[in-house]
């Protein structure tokens, strides 16, 4: 009579039935994701990037020179309550702090016209933000100049600016429309040109909301 074979221990070796990892089945499309060196998201191309809702066109000759005031301001909080460092945890909060000064840059240069002017131009290679020697020759808007201090300098209160303020935001609001024209134009020195007088608007706006009865009215030209 045969022998029969021993069965095998228990516990003893046998065939492993385990599934593979699902690793050994990763494609080569998925083996290529996972080697590749992961890339730092790139900076905004302009400060017009931050700003994708409201300016989605980007600067000038594709977008537009004036800027809706309103709507940029809330999409600036809306951005500044997303990378506000508070929010933050220690680890990334460094970098926080530098998207939300960035961002306080962006708003600060695009809400102001003659920020706003001044950058565009930069970015063209001329330089009217440091040049204090470039000046208006024209009598004319030097007289307005004169008259605006006058103004200031009599004022008693705030209702005396009234008129003021109205006439010299309708010139900053026409010194936005030639801009408009010149960087759709790609005319740099018209551009030019119209910074500087905008500096002047700019700075009798200044020394309007500056105004407390009795101080010296501050006109930096």
């Amino acid at each position: 009579m045969g022998h029969l074979p021993p069965r095998p221990a228990e516990g003893g070796n046998r065939p492993s039935l385990a599934a593979p990892s699902s690793s050994s089945f990763s494609s080569p499309a998925a083996a290529e994701a996972n080697a590749a060196p992961k890339t730092a998201p790139s900076p905004p191309q302009t400060l017009y990037s931050f700003f994708p809702q409201t300016l989605p066109d980007g600067p000038p000759p594709n977008g537009h020179f004036p800027i809706n005031l309103r709507s940029l301001r809330a999409e600036f909080l809306r951005l500044q309550s997303r990378h506000h460092p508070d929010l933050h945890p220690a680890s990334s909060k460094p970098q926080a702090e530098a998207t939300s000064a960035a961002v306080n840059n962006a708003y600060k240069t695009l809400s102001n016209p003659l920020l706003r002017a001044q950058y565009l131009l930069s970015l063209q290679g001329v330089d009217v933000a440091n040049d204090e020697t470039l000046k208006v020759e024209e009598p004319e808007l030097l007289m307005v100049v004169l008259e605006a201090h006058e103004t200031i300098e009599e004022a008693r209160s705030p209702a005396d600016l009234d008129g003021l303020t109205a006439e010299n935001e309708e010139r900053i609001r026409r010194c936005e429309e030639v801009l408009e024209e010149a960087f759709r134009e790609h005319d740099l020195e018209r551009a030019k040109r119209e910074a500087v007088r905008l500096r002047y608007w700019v700075n009798v706006r200044g020394a309007v909301s500056d105004w407390e009865e009795g101080k010296p009215a501050v006109l930096q030209h």
